[in-house]
């Protein structure tokens, strides 16, 4: 393998630190958008809990938008709980811009790679042609060991651009759709959460309707 990398010529130097770059992101990636870590299970329910039984401090929603994506979400809902459903809806969405540009962190870089990878092995493979024909301009066609190692270094650098690029690019479009699924269950919990906070309250039944009085009849 060793051998392969270093036929492959100095071209081989930037896709192989693009391809450290995209393992890289693709790890953090991978334990930053764990389902646990972006929506703990039971979260959403428990908060509507903790809203009706109004057990809610400042500490406490503090907490709460630490915790994870959906926390914060939800945590932006509950500061402004008082508002008009129109006011506290709009600060979701703002909050979730947010939220969801985070997710995305990282995302554009692996799809560059993805784009970038076959490009550079490409390039590889015109500097490797480029070799060979100088060396048969130099030496004729009577030298096949120039011949071949034009070829081969041409061949390396593209493989190995293709290797990086697949897998880069079907996992950044797996991170997107896992971030598109998360963004909608999101959705629904603060849509659950904005209809709790939006109920009114009941009228006490020890109270009264006071009717106005009928006018008296002539």
């Amino acid at each position: 393998m060793l051998d392969l990398l270093i036929a492959g010529g100095w071209p081989m130097i930037p896709i192989l630190l693009t391809s450290a770059l995209a393992l890289a992101i693709i790890l953090e990636r991978f334990w930053t958008l764990r389902r646990r870590a972006v929506l703990p299970p039971g979260l959403g329910e428990q908060v509507r809990i903790w809203v009706h039984s109004k057990t809610l401090d400042p500490a406490h929603i503090k907490l709460l938008a630490q915790g994870s994506p959906l926390g914060e979400l939800l945590a932006a809902a509950i500061l402004i709980r008082n508002q008009p459903r129109e006011l506290i809806k709009e600060r979701v969405e703002d909050t979730g811009r947010h939220v969801l540009h985070r997710m995305e962190l990282y995302l554009s870089t692996l799809g560059t790679i993805a784009l970038v990878s076959p490009l550079l092995g490409l390039l590889g493979t015109v500097i490797g042609l480029i070799k060979m024909f100088l060396a048969v301009m130099a030496h004729g066609v009577g030298d096949p060991a120039r011949m071949a190692g034009g070829i081969g270094e041409a061949l390396v650098c593209t493989a190995t651009g293709l290797v990086v690029a697949i897998p880069a690019y079907a996992l950044h479009r797996y991170f997107r759709s896992r971030v598109e699924g998360y963004a909608i269950e999101m959705e629904k919990q603060a849509t659950l959460l904005l209809d709790n906070l939006s109920i009114p309250a009941a009228v006490p039944t020890g109270s009264a309707q006071v009717l106005p009085a009928s006018p008296a009849k002539l």
